[in-house]
């Protein structure tokens, strides 16, 4: 029998992806992940944030260089000029993925009687900061996740996602649920409109205590001031004086740690074992 009808439903993808089936797929997307996280125990997470297009600095590096190379060949080609321009910036801000990666090493390296980690660092997955952060983690021995999307334009995972805890979800709505569900932290590094995005909803979850209080760090006071007027926001009434303190800002890894940690034990809720640094 070759009719659709006969298919299995669970074994019909066209009957699947049609639009009443919505609430099914949306169920599947959060159920996936969430049972793999439960069975690796992972109770509680420090999310990273911050922009896939900031990489390595060895890389920002020789990406400037090679387009600097290019322009003095081609001296009168403006667009080629814009681009070792905004290359420049990104080495400048390449100094972003070694505090990603140094603050991932540092809640990597969280142990609890040697067992299986149950805090872990958790980004989106891809490139930029979120490998930096999931590298660090990686490089303490630890687990470490990545929630990627699907894009029109793939994008791929960085290598770096321990390859049980790389998820892939369909929609934004619920991979947005999973970094808010375990978090114990928000660290948001410079980025564009994917991290205000992230940014944004989990202050508005804090501020409409839909979600009870975290810590919330920006990382780079100097690009966050420009970015994220919270100031002007005040001055307009648009939100309350109180509002600035949802977040504060560091320039390290280590201080932006030392945060989270006294943030915890001034809640009661205590990230370590032993109440240290």
């Amino acid at each position: 029998m070759n009719s659709p009808s006969y298919r299995e439903a669970d074994r019909d993808p066209d009957f699947l992806h049609r639009e009443e089936m919505r609430g099914a797929r949306l169920q599947v997307d959060y159920a996936k992940a969430e049972s793999i996280l439960r069975a690796y125990d992972i109770q509680r997470t420090i999310i990273v944030f911050g922009s896939t297009r900031i990489p390595d600095p060895a890389v920002a590096r020789h990406r400037r260089d090679d387009l600097q190379r290019r322009l003095a060949q081609q001296p009168d080609d403006n667009r080629l000029r814009r681009q070792v321009a905004v290359a420049g910036r990104i080495l400048d801000n390449s100094s972003y993925y070694d505090v990603a990666r140094e603050l991932g090493r540092l809640v990597g390296s969280v142990r609890h009687g040697g067992e299986r980690d149950h805090l872990a660092v958790m980004t989106g997955g891809g490139p930029g900061i979120m490998e930096a952060a999931n590298r660090g983690a990686f490089d303490a021995g630890a687990d470490t996740i990545g929630l990627n999307i699907s894009l029109p334009h793939e994008q791929e995972p960085n290598p770096y996602v321990t390859p049980d805890l790389c998820f892939r979800f369909h929609y934004f709505a619920l991979r947005k649920l999973h970094f808010m569900l375990r978090a114990c932290a928000l660290v948001a590094c410079p980025g564009g409109y994917g991290t205000m995005d992230e940014l944004f909803e989990a202050l508005t979850l804090i501020q409409t205590r839909k979600i009870d209080p975290l810590p919330v760090v920006l990382i780079g006071e100097r690009f966050w001031r420009r970015a994220f007027d919270v100031d002007f926001l005040v001055d307009e009434g648009v939100i309350d004086d109180e509002d600035r303190d949802l977040f504060w800002f560091a320039e390290t890894a280590q201080d932006a740690w030392d945060g989270i940690l006294q943030w915890h034990r001034n809640a009661g809720t205590p990230l370590m074992d032993d109440g240290g640094g």
